[in-house]
């Protein structure tokens, strides 16, 4: 619970953001208690920040430095507190600026989460509870997929729509942890850290070549039939943080799936494979060998065949990705229909809440099986805390030679147990193996090794985000973004934009009103009008490929004093020039598609009309907190490369230092890709784990 004094400012913020939950209205609702749920739920260090935010924003001295009265927030009269939120969303200190965004995100995501927000925009909520409202949205019958004449890969199926049995298959129970006095302790050939596209195909890999493997994961396995398809409470259950994960300046919210599955669980479905001449570019740049074109065409090929990657029909795309292809293809520019990893999609558009039709085939519906089916010991809800490298002569390293396959040095994983439902530790577990592969992601990875004394170097450096923003369409008519296949189409006309070959691409996204909410500009009557244009709004999202600055490291995941990643990030001049030429793309196809007007996600901005509107673009802020930026491909922190102080592994992907430490997760990418980075990351661990057993490595 919030001090009294806080939740007064919480209440008084809240109060001139989301008048509408206040007024007694349809849309009342108590929404300070709804947001203290949710903060029950969210991790310990993001609540002690709020709560130093509002005391701050509650402050005698904070009112009279940002707006000359000594009267705290609660007593201002409406107009003052109005008048002095205006100055925090700009004001030059940046401290100003992180209080009011973090404490306006958090308000907007929780509010527009809540049914009592639905009816006011129009959000027909979960799909599980109605029937398909829209030609976009449900199964296209025996929709076939051009030249594959299997039917089993139809997308979708075209089975029978039945809205509350549609649960998809259940994902097979995980391996029981054993009581032990003192904590469990296990011994393996091999402990995987991490179930995500990584480290669950990196688990399947080395299980099925017959070694004897534990997979580790922090998150809870999580059933089709809890995948409940709605937003707020799917948000604080998947995603890193509760959803409240970023960067330290809170500039750049980071979408991370936090569960077994990892960003697989929750990511969009589009799959593409890294560009030839960015796996040119690292092997010319980083001298890495081994992961060029032709060397990672087999692992591609394997991917898409056990993720079921397949094109998207024409006939099944929603109106966001008809527009996008038709605005670029107007406009003279590359667009193309693009595949996704599913089997049977019903087009719900709750990809982003998980799959609970079975469709999406992540990694916790193929890999997790197929390596529990090998033999694999799967355990979920366990956080490594460090890893310990042991003698290999003694009685310990003599006690588990019998089983090794490799001279590898021992290694000691621990970890904590947790429960389930709080988080909170419940237990120990310790697992010894010689080969030990963090696959956690790219806070995790480098945070795991930090505090084992196994970072310096390219550790927790070089973080690539491809960082994201949207530009919104409004339609005369319908468009009803939520439903529907998030993402079939792409323009990747500028992916080689800048004279460093670097540059952006441009997506649809899903249209959900808690980070709709988020991403619209303005509080109170301004931000209600926008949120009242939901079904007629279309997002398009613009990605920079950045690094474009090169040798320079944009951003950092570092260890903090009190054990909390540490996640600090700018855009580069280069990547900045890239992302306005990007949002100026972006309105130039919606405008060509015919929308009646566009809208940037920036704190002080109006709407243009026309492209010769488009210019002005130019003449407003990009700095942080200016123009809403997100992540959901966060990667680089431990890159391969042939210098230990520039990259975390070498070109096996093995520790450097470390024999028999291995990185296979998004931290191993040299440089941001420029495409989805799914299937790059999953085809990088295949490569992985087949060339460590090839090698007689594990």
């Amino acid at each position: 619970m919030l001090s009294a004094s806080n939740r007064a400012v919480l209440d008084a913020v809240a109060r001139r953001v989301v008048p509408q939950a206040f007024d007694g209205g349809p849309g009342s609702v108590d929404l300070i208690a709804r947001i203290e749920d949710r903060l029950a739920h969210a991790p310990p260090d993001r609540v002690r920040d709020l709560e130093r935010g509002l005391t701050v924003l509650g402050s005698r001295t904070a009112a009279l430095l940002v707006s000359g009265t000594v009267a705290p927030f609660p007593r201002l009269s409406a107009d003052r507190q109005d008048a002095m939120l205006a100055r925090w969303a700009t004001s030059p200190v940046g401290v100003a600026r992180v209080v009011f965004h973090g404490v306006r995100r958090l308000i907007l995501a929780v509010y527009y989460s809540l049914p009592e927000s639905f009816a006011d925009i129009g959000y027909l909520g979960p799909l599980l509870d109605r029937e398909p409202s829209y030609p976009w949205e449900g199964p296209v019958a025996g929709a076939a997929v051009p030249n594959v004449p299997d039917p089993v890969a139809r997308i979708p199926i075209g089975a029978p729509w039945s809205p509350r049995s549609a649960v998809g298959p259940m994902i097979p129970a995980p391996t029981p942890l054993p009581a032990a006095r003192g904590g469990a302790r296990l011994t393996a050939d091999v402990v995987v850290i991490g179930s995500g596209a990584g480290g669950a195909v990196a688990a399947a890999r080395l299980a099925e070549a017959g070694r004897d493997v534990v997979l580790l994961e922090e998150g809870s396995l999580i059933a089709p039939d809890e995948l409940t398809e709605r937003e707020g409470d799917m948000t604080s259950r998947l995603y890193a943080e509760g959803g409240m994960r970023a960067t330290d300046d809170l500039a750049i919210t980071l979408l991370q799936g936090a569960a077994v599955g990892g960003g697989t669980l929750v990511n969009w479905m589009i799959t593409f494979r890294a560009p030839d001449f960015v796996l040119e570019e690292w092997a010319e740049r980083f001298g890495i060998a081994g992961f060029g074109p032709a060397d990672m065409a087999p692992a591609f090929a394997r991917v898409e065949q056990e993720i079921h990657a397949t094109p998207v029909p024409d006939d099944a795309h929603s109106p966001p990705n008809r527009i996008l292809l038709d605005g670029a293809h107007h406009l003279g520019w590359r667009a193309t229909t693009g595949r996704i990893n599913a089997r049977g999609c019903v087009r719900a558009g709750f990809c982003g809440q998980g799959c609970r039709y079975g469709a999406k085939q992540s990694t916790d519906r193929v890999y997790v099986p197929r390596a529990m089916a090998a033999g694999a010991r799967v355990m979920p809800d366990v956080r490594v805390d460090r890893i310990a490298l042991l003698e290999r002569d003694g009685a310990r390293a003599a006690a588990t030679q019998g089983t090794r396959r490799t001279t590898a040095p021992l290694k000691r994983v621990r970890a904590t147990i947790l429960d389930r439902l709080t988080r909170r530790p419940v237990g120990a577990l310790i697992v010894e193996a010689p080969v030990v592969v963090v696959a956690a992601g790219a806070v995790g990875t480098p945070v795991i090794l930090q505090r084992s004394g196994m970072g310096g170097g390219g550790v927790g450096r070089y973080l690539r985000l491809h960082p994201t923003t949207a530009v919104a369409g409004e339609h005369t008519s319908d468009v009803y973004a939520a439903a529907g296949i998030p993402q079939s189409a792409v323009c990747d006309q500028f992916l080689r934009h800048d004279d460093n070959g670097y540059g952006f691409w441009i997506e649809c996204a899903p249209h959900h009103p808690a980070l709709a909410a988020v991403a619209a500009v303005g509080i109170g009557a301004e931000h209600q009008e926008l949120m009242r244009r939901f079904r007629r709004t279309t997002n398009l999202i613009v990605l920079v490929r950045d690094g474009s600055d090169l040798d320079a490291s944009n951003g950092s995941v570092t260890l903090s004093r009190n054990g909390r990643p540490r996640i600090t990030y700018r855009l580069g001049v280069r990547d900045r020039a890239n992302l306005v030429a990007g949002v100026e793309a972006a309105a130039r196809i919606l405008l060509a598609a015919g929308v009646t007007g566009v809208r940037t996600l920036h704190t002080n901005g109006g709407e243009l009309r026309t492209n010769g509107d488009i210019a002005a673009l130019r003449d407003r802020r990009w700095g942080p907190h200016d123009l809403t930026l997100f992540s959901a491909h966060v990667n680089g922190t431990c890159r391969m490369g042939t210098s230990p102080d520039h990259s975390g592994t070498d070109s096996t992907g093995q520790r450097h230092g470390v024999r028999g430490l291995y990185v296979a997760d998004g931290s191993l990418l040299p440089t941001g890709l420029g495409v989805n980075p799914q299937a790059t990351i999953m085809a990088m661990a295949t490569m992985v784990a087949d060339r460590m057993v090839a090698a007689g490595r594990v």
